[in-house]
């Protein structure tokens, strides 16, 4: 249920925030755990389109520091 309603927020926040690119690591990351998943990079349009060359762990999430090289 907790996983359903991340998801939830994070469709409201991408569909509320569709004018707002947001740039900020720490505005894109709204779980706080230190890490930028699709579903939260999707407010960027631009971020989301490159999101896998900077994910070079391959783990589908951006680090701080794969974001900062984003």
């Amino acid at each position: 249920m907790k996983s359903i309603n991340k998801t939830l927020a994070l469709i409201a926040i991408a569909s509320s925030s569709a004018a707002f690119a947001a740039t900020d690591f720490d505005t894109l990351d709204v779980d706080g755990n230190g890490a930028i998943s699709q579903a939260e990079a999707s407010v960027d349009a631009e971020l989301l389109s490159k999101f896998e060359e900077p994910d070079t762990n391959q783990d589908g999430e951006l680090s701080e520091d794969e974001f900062s090289k984003a």
